[in-house]
């Protein structure tokens, strides 16, 4: 009995030494997993603050189109909250203003897995460049779509004050090689554009005419006909051309026949009306 108690006793041992070292073995996998951990932790910290310092606006969606997680400035182009988390992005009410197919493009590049890319506008007037494009995984699996928005406000400003300053230059070369006497003047009658035409025709250098109202210009028993026609330029937009009469710096009256254009800027307000005379 005794020898069969101490070989207990050794097998007991044994299995203690055993355990010993399958807990020592469990100690250091858990002080391994500790570390993923934090440093699974810290990675995801760091992305949260990247995509939360860079201001790009990002929301991610899984394979049937619901939300998985999205960046704060997001807020501000769809609006979401913390419980959004698992809805369908598509029930979710954008402040978008000249777009509402955001479902079915991303349904589009999850079976295309091509990237789509346009510009939309917010209620807010801001613009912003949309891309949606695939969620890969490292192992190149696809599990959903990431629509990310860049802010282009300022970008849309400089390109249309491009844009708008190319077709003034273009405009000044037309006005300045015509023919035909082009004024422009704001709406209160001061003139704002004197070609030189309208030096030949009337003795005014353009020095002197900017100094100038179009009433400076019109024969006195033709003011109050000449406004009337100016009232209906307001709705008509464009006149046909009429026979009327100007005055040139010498006094004299000249008979002319004249096109009257009104001008509008970009929000679509009349700020000016464009003239062509011709004798």
């Amino acid at each position: 009995m005794n020898e069969e108690l101490q070989s207990t006793n050794e097998e007991l041992e044994t299995s203690k030494e055993e355990l010993q070292s399958v807990n020592e073995e469990l100690a250091t996998v858990n002080a391994e997993l500790q570390t993923k951990v934090v440093d699974l932790s810290r990675a995801n910290n760091d992305m949260n603050n990247l995509l939360a310092g860079t201001g790009i606006a990002t929301v991610f969606v899984d394979r049937q189109l619901r939300i998985l997680r999205f960046t704060p400035s997001a807020t501000q182009i769809i609006n979401l909250i913390p419980s959004d988390v698992g809805r369908p992005v598509g029930h979710t009410v954008s402040n978008l203003s000249n777009y509402n197919n955001l479902p079915a493009d991303a349904q589009a590049v999850l079976n295309t897995l091509i990237p789509k890319e346009l510009e939309v506008q917010t209620t807010e007037c801001k613009w912003f460049a949309m891309r949606i494009q695939p969620y890969r995984t490292l192992d190149d699996i696809i599990e959903g779509v990431v629509i990310s928005f860049v802010d282009i406000t300022e970008l849309r400003k400089a390109r249309e004050a491009l844009q708008e300053n190319e077709a003034l230059r273009r405009l000044a070369v037309v006005v300045r090689d015509a023919h035909d006497a082009i004024t422009v003047q704001n709406l209160q009658g001061q003139i704002l554009t004197w070609n030189p035409a309208a030096e030949r025709m009337y003795g005014w250098s353009e020095k002197e005419a900017l100094a100038m109202n179009i009433r400076d210009r019109i024969p006195e028993n033709q003011v109050a006909n000449e406004m009337a026609i100016m009232r209906q330029l307001a709705s008509a937009k464009v006149l046909e051309p009429y026979r009327t009469e100007r005055l040139t710096k010498n006094g004299e009256s000249v008979a002319v026949w004249l096109t009257a254009t009104i001008l509008v800027n970009t929000e679509g307000q009349t700020y000016a009306v464009a003239t062509t005379e011709r004798v």
